[in-house]
Order: structure tokens, then C-alpha cells, then sequence
């Protein structure tokens, strides 16, 4: 805008008369910004400058729970590896972190804030970067990261890390204490208390969504991952983890260093997932084959405001376009991402076939197959790289796990993949989705495309 203003004065100085000593001509030509909007692919609400850029995005493997690579890990010991791996590899001085917000779920919330706060000293913040916690389940990590961005917006700060972090081996899904009996008065309220599994049946029992359409969705999950890590494209969000396994039988410690996810079956198919017996009821079609693996992770994404990250001269890796959290009916909670990503891709000023690529979590398959048979998604376009079907989904991470695939495949993509959304499902009946625009794909100009109906390049001139 600053440079629109500087070509509006330079056209005014040609407009003024050669003797103007005689008449007031600064009060009737001043340049000053179009308030009339422009044609921007999306609704900018700030200056260039302003905007909200991510520079670095991380996260551990995922690994299963009480069988995998982080069985013996403490969960302060997965953050703290990719606290510092944002810092290190951008050389930005810790100090100047205005907050830390990690999204968790599963652990009581005064102790998992202590490991987080020691999480980040032994990642090398000082005492005087904060660090707090936030909870809105399965959302957590994307919740995290979208409320750093507000801050930034907000001002409150230039610089900060959202994050996310969760070992289903440590905390295990499960109720404390006794149930308020007024829920049973209240259908929803009581609703928030089925398990998973069973809203999981829900939602393929009332849209029809098959046994056999799960099934080949978790194939696919475990294809595409399987393919991706060969391929070694986990490689460039994946920070290697030392740890130890512990023997049970003999508690002899192994040293080790976790770096590929454990959970991915590359030969899982069809025929054998049809073998396994519904869970969660007893003529369902949810299966431990077509659900989302209990995992063990972490992740941290590094964001700044754009005229920081370029002073800095940081490459940026996305731009944080908006988010957008709905509530559905907790019977039904999967539902979420079909409410949740058209509400976010508006708030941007975009449709749905403006978006390139989709990160949806696969909690389970039935609620990954109905959000993408709901929003006539390209399948092509949903978890190039496998998801949590296949991947993991260790509750709080998700968010800014999917935060790292997405950004690190949009780069890899190039000029042919421009925006980007992510979404999941939240218990108790929610939905989450963001918007995230590749990093290079911006500019001063907004980003002006051309409105078909008269050839002008900009509403500025109607």
C-alpha cells in the first residue's frame, strides 16, 4: 500500500497547475489508500507487513503408544527437540519469543504446563520466555498455533511458537472422578460423554458410510505414508529424537534415536483389514484397522509477523490466512471438518476449489470419508502423504503436526499448490479448520487477479 501511496504523489505532482502560489491546491490532491477493496484472492485485513508468516515447522515421528519408539520417553523429553529445533534452524535468539502455547489434552493441566515450562528450558529458552497450555481436544495443536497468530495480530507480541504435544503411553484416555448425574436430563451434555468409537459408528450409520469405504480408506492412509517415507519426504519436518527402549522383562536401557514414524503397515490391505471385528458395537463397521492409531509425539511451528521474518531475511515457509472452530452435534462429532472448512475457506474470501491441498485428520475412516464425500473433495487433493490413520494421532500434536506435512508439501509443490487447509474432527462435538497461503505466493500487491467480467485487474476502478 505504502508503495501505491508513493506512485499516487508522484502522478499529483504532474496534475498540479505550473503556478499554484495562488491557489490551495494541497487540500483538494492528496494521495491517500482506496478504500473500495481490490480483487485480492482472499480478504487482506492487514498491510503486507502485517501479516502472520510461519518460518519453521517441526515434529518428532509418531510413534504407537506403549509399543512403540517413545514407550519409555518422557513427554517433556518429545517437546523439548522440537522447541529447539525451531530456534536453532532459523538463529533466532530465543529471547525474543513473546510465548510458547502448547496444545495438549490427555494429561491433568497444572502438570503437563510444568513440563512444558521445563520442556523449554531444556531447549535453551530463558526464564523470561512464557509457556502456557491450551485444551480444545483434538484441535489442540492447530488451536495453539492459531492463538499465537491472533496474538501477533493483536500486537501483543512479534515472535511466538505454537505447539503441540501428547504420550498416550503417560496418559491414557480416561474419565476421573464420578459423572454430574443432571447430564442424563440433557441429551447433548450426556452425548459428550460417548466414546469415540461409538460416534465413529454414528456417523456411518446415519450418511451410510461402508465397511468396505473404511477399509479402503485406511489402505490408502498406509499406502501414501508408506510411499512418502520411502520417498523420504517426512524427512524435512521430522526432528530425530534420542531416547532409550527399556526392556520389560529385563529393564536393560538401549539408547536410541527416533526418526521414521512406527506405525505405517505398507502392505495392509483390504482383504485383510475385512478380518478384523467391529470394536466399538457389535454388527458396526469401526474397526482398530479403520481407526486412527493411539500415538506418542510432538510438534512446534515458529510464526513472526512478516516485516520481522524479512528483517531477519527467514525464508518463509506459509502465511497464516484464518481459522475457524464450529460446534456440531457431539453424537455425531466426526461431522466437524464438513462445518469447519467451508466456515474458514469464507473467512478467507476463497471457495473450496481455490484450496490445493487438505490435511484432514483421519480419526476414524467413517468421518474422513463422509467430510470428503460432503464437500465433493478431490481425493487427490486430501493427505497426499497419509494421515492419521496410518501416521498416528497422539491428541494434542495433530494440529501442528499437519501444520509441518502440509507446509513442507506445499514448498515442495511449488508455483502449482498456492493454499492450503487443515482440519479435524474435535470430541464433544466441534470442528477446527485453518487456511494457510505457500510462503512465496504473496506479495505487496495483494495479489490481484483479474475480474473476468470487464478485464480490470482490481474492483478499485468500478
Amino acid at each position: 500500500m505504502e508503495k501505491a501511496i508513493n506512485r499516487q504523489q508522484v502522478l499529483l505532482e504532474h496534475l498540479r497547475p505550473s503556478n499554484s502560489s495562488s491557489h490551495n491546491y494541497e487540500s483538494i490532491l492528496s494521495a491517500s489508500a482506496c478504500a473500495a477493496g481490490d480483487s485480492a484472492a482472499y480478504h487482506r485485513t492487514s498491510v503486507y507487513g502485517d501479516d502472520v508468516v510461519i518460518v519453521a515447522a517441526y515434529r518428532t515421528a509418531l510413534c504407537k503408544s506403549k509399543r512403540g519408539g517413545f514407550k519409555d520417553t518422557y513427554p517433556d523429553d518429545l517437546l523439548a527437540p522440537v522447541l529447539k529445533a525451531v530456534i536453532e534452524k532459523t538463529n533466532v535468539d530465543p529471547s525474543e519469543v513473546g510465548d510458547i502455547v502448547v496444545g495438549t489434552v490427555l494429561a491433568p493441566g497444572s502438570q503437563r504446563a510444568s513440563e512444558c515450562r521445563m520442556a523449554a528450558f531444556y531447549a535453551g529458552f530463558p526464564e523470561t520466555v512464557p509457556v502456557r497450555t491450551v485444551n480444545r481436544q483434538c484441535s489442540s495443536g492447530l488451536q495453539a498455533v492459531a492463538d499465537v497468530a491472533a496474538a501477533i495480530k493483536a500486537g501483543f507480541y512479534d515472535i511466538g511458537i505454537g505447539a503441540g504435544l501428547e504420550s498416550m503411553t503417560v496418559n491414557p484416555m480416561a474419565w476421573e472422578g464420578s459423572v454430574n448425574p443432571k447430564v442424563k436430563a440433557f441429551e447433548q451434555a450426556q452425548n459428550c460423554l460417548l466414546p469415540m468409537g461409538v460416534t465413529s459408528e454414528n456417523v456411518a450409520h446415519r450418511f451410510g458410510v461402508t465397511r468396505k469405504e473404511q477399509d479402503q480408506a485406511a489402505v490408502d492412509s498406509h499406502r501414501k505414508a508408506a510411499a512418502a517415507t520411502a520417498a523420504g519426504k517426512f524427512k524435512d519436518e521430522i526432528i530425530p529424537v534420542a531416547t532409550k527402549i527399556v526392556d520389560p522383562k529385563t529393564g536393560d536401557e538401549k539408547p536410541v534415536t527416533i526418526s521414521v514414524d512406527d506405525g505405517i503397515r505398507p502392505n495392509t490391505s483390504v482383504s485383510e483389514l475385512a478380518k478384523l471385528k467391529p470394536v466399538f458395537k457389535k454388527d458396526g463397521t469401526t474397526t482398530a484397522g479403520n481407526s486412527s492409531q493411539v500415538s506418542d509425539g510432538a510438534g512446534a511451528v515458529l510464526l513472526m509477523k512478516r516485516s520481522v521474518a524479512m528483517r531477519k531475511g527467514l525464508p518463509i515457509l506459509g502465511v497464516f490466512r484464518t481459522f475457524a472452530a464450529v460446534g456440531v452435534d457431539p453424537a455425531i462429532m466426526g461431522v466437524g471438518p464438513a462445518v469447519a472448512i467451508p466456515a474458514a475457506v469464507k473467512s478467507a474470501g476463497l471457495q473450496l476449489d481455490d484450496i490445493d491441498l487438505f490435511e484432514i485428520n483421519e480419526a476414524f475412516a467413517s468421518q474422513f470419508v463422509y467430510c470428503r464425500n460432503k464437500l465433493g473433495l478431490d481425493p487427490e487433493k486430501i493427505n497426499v502423504n497419509g494421515g492419521a490413520l496410518a501416521i498416528g494421532h497422539p491428541l494434542g500434536t495433530t494440529g501442528a503436526r499437519c501444520v509441518a506435512t502440509l507446509l513442507h508439501e506445499m514448498k515442495r509443490r511449488g508455483r502449482d499448490c498456492r493454499f492450503g487447509v487443515i482440519s479435524m474432527c474435535i470430541g464433544t462435538g466441534m470442528g477446527a479448520a485453518a487456511v494457510f497461503e505457500r510462503g512465496d505466493c504473496a506479495d505487496e500487491l495483494c495479489n490481484v487477479r483479474k475480474v473476468e467480467s470487464n478485464n480490470f485487474l482490481s474492483k478499485d476502478v468500478l
